[in-house]
């Protein structure tokens, strides 16, 4: 026990209680007489009576705090608070700590019972500032449902103390806080029923009415906090039919709860009253600007949220400078919205005015740079933040070192990923998959396994994840049977390969020219509920027109479209290769328009085809081609003529690429009588 306590357990013995001494004295000698050898006697009568032991003494009400003004000339250095003044040093009463701690531990059935018990043992009684002292203790708003029974327990107890106190308000007020601070999301929850319960007392009693300014404050505060927006506009409106003016917090609690409801339009409303109000105590802080600005932000109007921003940069007083929870709030809702400059525009505007950039916003900024695409200014802001005495963690080094991957700066991503080692961080599991995925990417494999290996030993989590990276590694550089052995093992080890995993292994059984193991996988995903994407489809349609199975790639493209999947450029790619390279070059001219309404429109379609056929040799069948677009008008010809040339030049054929430029294939006319007709591309060819 501290010294503070030992003080006031000492206070309450030595205090005077003259009516509680005068009957145990009574008590005492009664007692005493009963065992004397000579029976009690009365002065005025022979006969002897029986005197019964005096009723208890009347219980003592007892405060929050006790004074120890006489008992030490020294400050006592707890705070003595709820009223009081003159100098008096006051102490926590320990009768607070001792009835927090009962109605805590106490069954719900039986607190009523046990606190009675309680205060007639003891012979006391908490006074209404007892009560409503201790429902605000820490302790006591951890468990809202035992202060709500403790509460009930008063009002049974002193009911006229309670309903005239003002302190009734209190404790009202400190429940709904409690409350609101264990409700849920859930509009249906208990704790939010209970608020409302509150809530409907307190308008059904007409003495607590009027109440305080900072009663009006918590509440809207807490009520905003649940979303109760009608319940908060009612303590609003109260508040101005009592004419009490609101406070600057005031102000503030109602932005936010209209904020935190949605209620953004609202919310503007009440800071434009605010700025036009006269009196400077409610004129909008920071507090308000920043309220503001993450409504805005919460419901997409950014640039609203920047406006607000220059607002206070133009206003004359300092305190309405920006501070770093303004320029937090706005570079979250930039980085969510990826616009990645402007978060590190942000970022140079506040060390620009020097302000304290807290570690989360360095968070931010390099992995919007990161995934941006700027892994340089990223490292640029990384090393900025070292310099300022910010500490790295795992988190941003793997940004970093997985945009280098990306970039292709395989050698540099080793070097951070060194450099993280060095500085005693522990890489995670996400780090080690993008170190993996980034020496994949690269065709190391061997470096790849000997990290997947070390994961392994050390117990570090393996995913699905890594295991495809692998799987893809090997499938590009060829080795097939790793790649099937790691698909396997992955299998055995209970991982779920998703549609990645499922690509990447058919993807390398379809280049090693084992198409119908891929498609067996491919129906293996149908079965088991994995969604085959159009890259699925696109593999499989490539694997299957090398192997000269064209009408199964056309089937396969009509399964496709007919399950709603959107063909991409790439999808057409392989499919207008295979048609064209089978001579099938009018089914791929006819399936491009098709794709029209899709809204896939791929713009060097044509240009694709006539280097394929080129490329593959088939002049004669690129001519064709090329005069069936200018015929049916599908591009210009002069275009047409420049596809051509530079597809004949690229085949290695400069001699017809050089006929061509010097004649008036696809641009010239032939006259025929009088007949006007377009000189044919294979023209080039006849001669």
């Amino acid at each position: 026990m501290d010294l503070a306590l030992r003080r006031s357990n000492l206070l309450l013995l030595l205090r005077p209680r003259p009516h509680l001494i005068i009957n145990l004295l009574s008590f005492s000698l009664s007692h005493s007489c009963c065992y004397s050898d000579r029976p009690l006697t009365s002065s005025s009568s022979s006969s002897s009576t029986f005197h019964l032991p005096p009723p208890p003494p009347p219980p003592e009400w007892v405060e929050p705090f006790i004074n120890l003004s006489d008992l030490t000339p020294h400050p006592h250095p707890y705070p003595t608070g709820g009223g009081g003044g003159g100098g008096e040093q006051r102490s926590p009463s320990p009768w607070l700590t001792r009835i927090v701690a009962l109605v805590i531990q106490s069954p719900s059935h039986s607190l009523h019972s046990q606190l009675d018990d309680f205060c007639r043992t003891f012979l006391i009684r908490p006074s209404p500032v007892f009560i409503s002292h201790a429902l605000r203790s820490t302790d006591l708003r951890r468990h809202p449902e035992s202060a709500l029974r403790f509460f009930r327990w008063a009002l049974t107890r002193q009911q006229h103390q309670l309903k005239t106190n003002h302190c009734a308000l209190d404790c009202y007020v400190s429940l709904i806080d409690a409350f609101s601070h264990s409700a849920s999301s859930t509009s249906t929850s208990p704790a939010n029923d209970r608020v409302r319960e509150l809530l409907a007392e307190i308008r059904s009693r007409e003495d607590l009415v009027l109440l305080a300014p900072s009663a009006y404050s918590s509440l809207i505060r807490s009520l905003g906090a649940l979303g109760f927006v009608e319940e908060m506009l009612w303590v609003w409106r109260q508040m101005k039919e009592s004419r009490v003016e609101p406070s600057l917090m005031t102000y503030n609690c109602l932005l936010d709860g209209l904020v935190k409801s949605g209620f953004v339009e609202s919310a503007e409303k009440v800071f434009d009253v605010m700025k036009a109000h006269a009196d400077a105590r409610v004129h909008p802080d920071v507090v308000s600007y920043n309220t503001l600005i993450k409504g805005y932000c919460k419901v997409g109007r950014t640039q609203k949220a920047l406006d607000r921003l220059r607002e206070m940069q133009t206003e004359n007083s300092n305190n309405l400078a920006p501070d770093k929870i303004t320029y937090l709030t706005l570079i979250q809702c930039h980085y969510a919205e990826n616009a990645f400059h402007q978060c590190l525009a942000l970022y140079h505007e506040m060390e620009e005015r020097e302000l304290e950039i807290p570690p989360h916003a360095y968070t931010l900024v390099i992995a919007a740079l990161c995934k941006g695409g700027m892994p340089f200014e990223g490292l640029t802001v990384f090393e900025s933040m070292l310099r300022r005495g910010s500490v790295a963690n795992v988190a941003i080094y793997t940004a970093l070192i997985d945009s280098f991957a990306k970039c292709g700066s395989e050698e540099q991503a080793m070097l951070l990923f060194k450099r993280m080692n060095d500085a005693g961080l522990e890489p995670d599991e996400f780090t080690y998959g993008v170190v993996i995925n980034c020496l994949c990417k690269c065709g190391k494999m061997d470096q790849a396994m000997h990290w997947f290996r070390y994961c392994l030993e050390k117990g570090i989590t393996v995913n699905a994840v890594l295991y495809s990276s692998l799987i893809d590694g090997f499938g590009k550089t060829g080795m097939v049977d790793q790649a099937e052995k790691l698909f396997k093992e992955m299998m055995e080890k209970g991982f779920v390969p998703d549609s990645y995993c499922y690509n990447a292994i058919i993807d390398a059984l379809a280049k090693a020219g084992r198409v119908d193991d891929a498609c067996a996988l491919f129906k293996r995903m149908e079965s088991e509920g994995c969604y085959q994407t159009v890259y699925t489809y696109t593999i499989l349609i490539d694997g299957l027109f090398k192997r000269h199975e064209n009408e199964e790639a056309l089937k396969l493209w009509d399964t496709m479209i007919d399950k709603g999947i959107s063909p991409t450029i790439a999808a057409f790619r392989a499919l207008s290769t295979g048609l064209c390279l089978s001579g099938k070059f009018n089914r791929a001219c006819k399936i491009l328009d098709e794709m029209a309404p899709m809204g896939v429109v791929p713009e060097t379609a044509h240009e694709d085809m006539i280097n394929t056929l080129c490329k593959a040799h088939r002049y004669e069948h690129a001519c064709k081609l090329a005069d069936d677009i200018v015929q049916k008008g599908r591009e210009v010809p002069g275009r047409v003529r420049t596809v051509m040339i530079n597809a004949l030049r690229k085949a290695g054929n400069a001699d017809l690429a050089i006929k061509l430029l010097h004649s008036k294939i696809g641009i010239g006319y032939d006259r025929f009588g009088s007949i006007k007709r377009r000189v044919k591309f294979q023209t080039l060819l006849n001669a």
